[in-house]
C-alpha cells in the first residue's frame, strides 16, 4: 500500500503539459465533434471576434495532458521499483467553466491540483480523490476550470 499524500499532496499544483491550438486543429475538432459550424473568416464577425476552440476541445486537451502525465509518472515509478496506485474510474465532475475562449494561435498550459481524498465505504480499499483541473493561457488567464473526481486504490 502506498501513501496517497506522496502522490497527490493536497494543494500541490502539478503542471501537466501545454497544448498549442492552431486553426487547423480547431476546425478539425469542430467538424468531427461539435454540432456547430466554424469558418475562420466568419468567426471575426461573431461575439468572440475570431476563431476559437470550443470549451470541449479545451477540456479534451486537458484530459490528454492529464493521461500522458500520469502514465509517464507511473512508468517512471515502476522503473524505479516503487509501488504505484491503481487508478479507477471517474464518477464525474462539477463546476466546469470556460471563463475565456482559447483563440487560434494560443498555447494553453494545463494543471492538476489535489483537494482531498476519502476512503469509500462502498468499495473497500478504494479512495475518492477530488481535484481541480485548470488551463491557463500564456499570459496566465484562466481559460478552463473544473472540480474532478476519480477513484484510486493505494
Amino acid at each position: 500500500m502506498i501513501d496517497l499524500e506522496s502522490w497527490f499532496a493536497s494543494g500541490r499544483r502539478l503542471r501537466l503539459g501545454s497544448r498549442h491550438f492552431d486553426e487547423a486543429e480547431i476546425l478539425s475538432f469542430a467538424r468531427k465533434y461539435d454540432p456547430q459550424r466554424f469558418d475562420a473568416e466568419a468567426a471575426r464577425d461573431t461575439m468572440f471576434g475570431g476563431l476559437c476552440a470550443s470549451g470541449w476541445h479545451t477540456t479534451a486537451a486537458w484530459m490528454r495532458a492529464n493521461v500522458d502525465h500520469w502514465q509517464a509518472r507511473l512508468a517512471e515509478a515502476r522503473a524505479n521499483g516503487e509501488a504505484v496506485p491503481e487508478f479507477g474510474p471517474s464518477p464525474g465532475f462539477r463546476e466546469l467553466s470556460w471563463p475565456r475562449p482559447v483563440y487560434a494561435g494560443e498555447t494553453v498550459t494545463f494543471h492538476f491540483a489535489a483537494i482531498r481524498s476519502r476512503a469509500l465505504a462502498s468499495r473497500p480499499g478504494w479512495h475518492l480523490m477530488e481535484h481541480y483541473g485548470e488551463g491557463e493561457s500564456e499570459d496566465g488567464t484562466l481559460v478552463m476550470r473544473f472540480e474532478g473526481l476519480f477513484m484510486v486504490r493505494p
